[in-house]
């Protein structure tokens, strides 16, 4: 990649809604929002609520599905000098596949493959919180992939660094972590669940603690890069999952209150380099000192 800083998936669209504030060109990669082997109508609404230091969402990964991505997306996004990087999701091992199959002859360079989404009642979780099954799904996601393979993990289990083992044992090429953090909201006054779902997935600020611990320890466990993400808001939040072993970063939650906050907090990690004195991005990776 040009530079370590990309989208996290579900908060950039494919990139056309903030191209007018963004040059795509800038960003290391754009990781899509999830796809999958047909249209997901999601969940129902609301689904969106803003919580102290970040918001739940339980948007239940709705999209368009693999056809109208190829023909419309992947065109889209090639007119830049950035990485592609497609999230992939399903219900089922055979959906994961299907999508990765179909993407193995398109001009996509990375596949994040989305197994610890909270907001789906099936598939995603159930897949993301049992090491047998993470190394299971990885494994059979590599038989058809012709792209690097990034497994997205899980934080809502109980040894992070189980998880990212199995990934690495089924034949990943990376892992990616945290995805959200499975919370709740309710409106006293009405007595009622904010969200229709009841439960969402936490991202924001407030996360990003327990998310660069996980980093930490999922890249200690394991040999093939990380790729950080929860939480971060500038450079030095980025500089921070890098310093834990990341190799390169995604920004999520920061994208819906500033829309050009990858390119700023690109801006902020060289102004971080340039204060420190580090000449090349890789040495921050995994340089925290005891």
């Amino acid at each position: 990649m040009n530079n370590p800083v990309m989208t996290a998936s579900g908060t950039f669209g494919s990139g056309q809604e903030f191209s007018e504030y963004v040059d795509l060109g800038r960003l290391g990669a754009v990781v899509t929002k999830g796809v999958a082997n047909h249209p997901w109508e999601g969940n129902p609404t609301p689904r969106v609520a803003e919580v102290y230091g970040g918001m739940l969402n339980a948007v239940g990964l709705q999209n368009p599905g693999i056809d109208l991505f190829c023909r419309r997306d992947i065109p889209f996004l090639s007119q830049f000098d950035t990485r592609i990087m497609v999230n992939v999701c399903g219900h089922t091992e055979e959906e994961y596949c299907e999508v990765v199959e179909r993407l193995a002859e398109e001009p996509v360079d990375l596949l994040e493959i989305n197994i610890s989404c909270p907001n789906v009642r099936e598939g995603g979780i159930a897949f993301g919180t049992d090491p047998a099954a993470v190394e299971t799904i990885t494994r059979a996601v590599k038989r058809y992939a012709r792209q690097p393979v990034i497994m997205k993990l899980s934080p809502n289990v109980t040894s992070i660094a189980d998880m990212a083992r199995a990934a690495e044992a089924g034949g990943a090429d990376g892992i990616s972590l945290i995805n959200t953090i499975t919370g709740m909201k309710i409106d006293v006054n009405k007595r009622k669940f904010v969200l229709a779902n009841k439960t969402g997935g936490m991202s924001g600020p407030a996360i990003k603690p327990v998310a660069v611990r996980m980093v930490y320890q999922a890249a200690h466990a394991v040999r093939i890069p990380v790729v950080g993400m929860g939480g971060i808001m500038t450079g030095e939040d980025a500089a921070e999952f890098m310093l834990a072993g990341a190799t390169a970063v995604s920004v999520g939650t920061a994208n819906f209150t500033d829309p050009a906050a990858t390119v700023r907090i690109l801006s902020e990690l060289e102004d971080y380099m340039r204060r420190t004195g580090t000449e090349d991005v890789n040495e921050l990776i995994g340089a925290v000192t005891e």
